[in-house]
């Protein structure tokens, strides 16, 4: 499946110099050498400085913790394929033929990974500042959707765990109960053990991450309930 080429009126806005840089970002290991790992480890750290000073000039007020948490939020697998999406990314990716037969080309996990190649891709053929100007649009939308004053909400394990640790108790244990459905649309069934006070919760996501926080977050509404 040959990725078609970017030209100047796609998506991603930006013509390439050298288009053989875009080439190996949208070619999965699967699908051969020169694939787009190395680009994706490069991209993965471009990504999260260019959010970082995005949020740490949006947010002057924030303190560490919050930047920390909007960032996670930004760059987390689910949020960066959702970008890859909009970017029509899984239709140009090349990938070898037991990838294709899976539905890769829909996997976030895939998806997120090209979009990470794409932004070391664009910053190798045209510099940091050419990217930044680039890539940041792409995270406007999901920036405005944060609160404005960077006062994020803790996700529901980081609450689980501060509360059992503010009472001195053990952390909580995550269990995968079943997996279920194509690869491409999987549901992920986690359970959450607390030894003391003893609680066990359940959630469901379409990733283990997403189940584990609505089991964790079960298990907060109890255990604050109890007291």
């Amino acid at each position: 499946m040959p990725n078609k080429p970017f030209q100047r009126g796609d998506r991603i806005g930006h013509p390439f110099s050298n288009p053989d840089l875009l080439a190996q970002a949208l070619r999965h290991r699967s699908a051969g050498v020169p694939h787009n790992e190395r680009l994706e480890f490069l991209g993965d750290s471009i990504v999260n400085m260019l959010v970082a000073q995005a949020l740490y000039e949006r947010w002057p007020k924030a303190d560490e913790g919050a930047l920390t948490r909007g960032r996670a939020e930004l760059v987390r697998e689910g949020a960066l394929a959702v970008l890859a999406r909009e970017l029509e990314l899984g239709e140009r990716l090349t990938l070898g033929a037991g990838e294709m037969k899976t539905g890769g080309h829909r996997r976030d996990s895939i998806l997120a990974d090209a979009f990470e190649a794409v932004v070391a891709a664009i910053y190798l053929d045209a510099g940091f500042e050419a990217c930044r100007a680039v890539v940041l649009p792409w995270f406007a939308a999901s920036m405005d959707a944060l609160p404005a004053t960077g006062r994020t909400e803790k996700d529901p394990k980081t609450r689980l765990q501060e509360w059992l640790q503010g009472r001195q108790k053990a952390l909580p244990q995550y269990e995968l109960v079943s997996e279920s459905g194509d690869d491409h649309a999987k549901t992920f069934r986690v359970r959450c053990n607390v030894t003391e006070p003893a609680v066990s919760t359940e959630g469901e996501g379409a990733s283990r991450r997403l189940a584990e926080q609505q089991a964790a977050s079960a298990a907060f509404e109890l255990l604050v309930d109890s007291k």
